[in-house]
């Protein structure tokens, strides 16, 4: 709510004629959410099962909750086109809405899991995929993050959907490069930002430090995020002798993570399952080198050795060796870095996502022989 999926690019589209009222969703077992000052939202929380076996039928409940929501904000200013991030539950109950007041929706996919099938497999995830497809076939647009997530889709349906991709944008003001160019400190440092789990290569990231670690002494590793792994991690640390080089410190605020981004050597994150990966663009507009995976969405925006670095998956002695090359060589990074903000500046801003949306938001109206 609060970061470039919905607040930042919301704020970008007023520029283009478009005005928002956001309803951000939670189940009624989860912990109780308010609006932040700089992310206005109404939240609203509905039943649901917990945890994946209730998810398939989690849109029909939120799209009865919503049920005098949405008509009394449709009243009291007109709603052209329903944006629903995510297929389940958001997308389910935005199709039923869409049907009960004759408003078209678009649907965002934001990850690789594009039929909400990776967890609890067997019969609760074919009810997940089904209704996933119902969502898609529904929907005016499927809005994918990245090409690969567009091939996923397009492979996983029987028939075809209108879909396209929009990159998500990056704030260039605020993700900036430090004034002044990079701070002049003893040692290294690698950034890593992400959530705690075994798909974004944290381990492989430890092991990568502890294999360059005689090389670079005054080597430091700071890691940003939480997550169910944090405790894994932790002693995967002390069981490698690396704990003296590793700070992990917890979520923090987007301006703390931008400081951090602007003060780090090289940012890292060899995640394997990832639609795109909004810190890599943010990364790379305070004019780092980024190291990522190949395979995964980021590798349609970073090009190894012009503005990133790219290894593969699982690749611990090419991280070993990505690192270490960049590590020993300023200039490289330096050259890396500036061509990484120049790639995000030219297209992956979030105005550029806010052009793209505005244009889809008005087909969508057109398309249903709404005003223009």
């Amino acid at each position: 709510m609060s970061g470039c999926f919905i607040a930042e690019s919301t704020r970008q589209l007023e520029q283009f004629g478009v005005t928002s009222s956001i309803i951000a969703v939670a189940p009624i077992h989860h912990r109780r959410k308010e609006p932040a000052p700089s992310a206005p939202a109404d939240w609203v929380r509905y039943p649901q099962i917990p945890g994946n076996l209730g998810l398939s039928s989690a849109g029909r409940w939120l799209f009865a909750r919503l049920l005098a929501e949405v008509p009394r904000l449709h009243r009291k200013r007109p709603i052209d086109v329903i944006h629903a991030h995510s297929a389940l539950p958001c997308g389910h109950a935005a199709a039923l809405l869409s049907r009960h007041l004759n408003i078209p929706f678009v649907v965002t996919l934001h990850g690789l899991d594009v039929f909400n099938t990776c967890l609890l497999g067997g019969v609760p995830a074919e009810w997940r995929r089904r209704a996933s497809i119902n969502v898609y076939r529904a929907a005016r647009m499927a809005i994918c993050i990245s090409d690969r997530v567009q091939r996923l889709l397009r492979d996983g349906m029987q028939e075809g959907v209108p879909s396209t991709v929009v990159y998500n944008g990056t704030d260039t003001d605020f993700f900036s490069p430090a004034r002044g160019g990079p701070p002049r400190q003893p040692g290294s440092e690698i950034l890593i930002v992400g959530n705690l789990n075994a798909a974004k290569g944290h381990e492989l990231a430890l092991r990568a430090v502890r294999q360059i670690g005689a090389s670079f002494p005054q080597l430091r590793c700071r890691i940003i995020g939480e997550g169910s792994g944090r405790a894994r991690f932790e002693a995967l640390a002390r069981e490698l002798g690396i704990e003296p080089q590793v700070r992990f410190e917890g979520r923090k605020s987007r301006s703390e993570v931008a400081d951090a981004m602007r003060a780090c050597t090289v940012f890292l994150l060899p995640s394997r399952y990832e639609g795109l990966g909004c810190v890599y663009l943010e990364a790379m507009a305070c004019g780092k080198p980024v190291i990522a995976c190949q395979g995964q969405g980021i590798d349609e925006i970073v090009e190894h050795g012009k503005n990133g670095w790219l290894i593969p998956a699982e690749g611990l002695d090419e991280l070993a060796r990505g690192l270490s090359t960049l590590l020993r060589s300023p200039d490289l990074c330096s050259r890396l870095g500036a061509s990484a903000r120049e790639t995000v500046r030219n297209g992956l801003t979030l105005s550029d996502q806010a052009r793209r949306l505005s244009q889809i938001y008005r087909e969508a109206v057109a398309g249903a022989g709404g005003p223009p």
